[in-house]
């Protein structure tokens, strides 16, 4: 049984219970603490430590490959006058790419904007019993490659599944900034539950709060050794 993926913190507390009962049937051997930990990391991808306030906060971005053509203040004009070798003259200029850091919405919004790309492209259109969520893992359209644009990484995309299953809508070809909104402002409740229940169960050093701290200090310290490495 597939776990749901809440946006929202009532919605998220209120089936709690029901989904934990629903965990024990299809997972057997099991006990709230491996429940636990598998929300946890279906919510942590969202969060990161926020030093200054020693807590966690919303931290819902994505890293993607972004193709783009160069930007040239002057593009010259130039005349091939050696007529031998003009076959072996090429034209154009190539598209380069970065990673570019953009937020879940934005990822959504894209993955969308390629579902409807497809369905363009390919002349067709949904059939009658299908929905939005029946294409947003369909390979050829998510690896798609494009000259310019976002080029999502496949594997990347299946650890963020169980988000867009729950954001993107069932028809339509835009998001609902509000859905987005709410699910900003919940997750760090959903968090701090999830790491409540974890202290109940004495696994509180398994917690997403732990876990991210953790995590932030040993970045914070190999930027530092990295920098005195520079310096000497």
């Amino acid at each position: 049984m597939e776990i749901p993926f809440y946006l929202s913190f009532r919605e998220f507390e209120n089936n709690y219970y029901s989904n934990l009962e629903n965990w024990f049937e299809n997972n057997r051997n099991t006990n709230e603490t491996d429940f636990l930990l598998h929300l946890k990391e279906m919510y942590k991808p969202y969060l990161c430590y926020n030093f200054s306030k020693d807590r966690l906060q919303a931290d819902a971005v994505i890293e993607v490959k972004n193709c783009f053509f160069p930007y040239h203040d002057n593009f010259g004009i130039s005349f091939n006058t050696n007529h031998a070798n003009a076959k072996n003259f090429k034209t154009g200029i190539n598209n380069i790419s970065e990673m570019k850091t953009i937020t879940m919405m934005e990822y959504a919004q894209h993955i969308l904007d390629r579902i409807h790309h497809y369905f363009h492209k390919q002349k067709i259109s949904m059939k009658e019993n299908e929905m939005i969520l029946d294409y947003i893992n369909h390979y050829e359209l998510i690896t798609a490659k494009e000259k310019t644009g976002y080029c999502p990484d496949y594997n990347l995309h299946q650890k963020n599944l169980p988000f867009l299953k729950a954001f993107l809508p069932l028809f339509g070809s835009t998001v609902d900034i509000s859905l987005y909104r709410n699910f900003y402002f919940s997750v760090v409740r959903i968090a701090d539950f999830i790491d409540a229940k974890l202290n109940d169960v004495q696994a509180f050093d398994q917690s997403i709060y732990s876990e991210l701290k953790s995590e932030a200090m040993i970045k914070i310290h190999m930027r530092g050794h990295s920098f005195l490495t520079i310096c000497n």
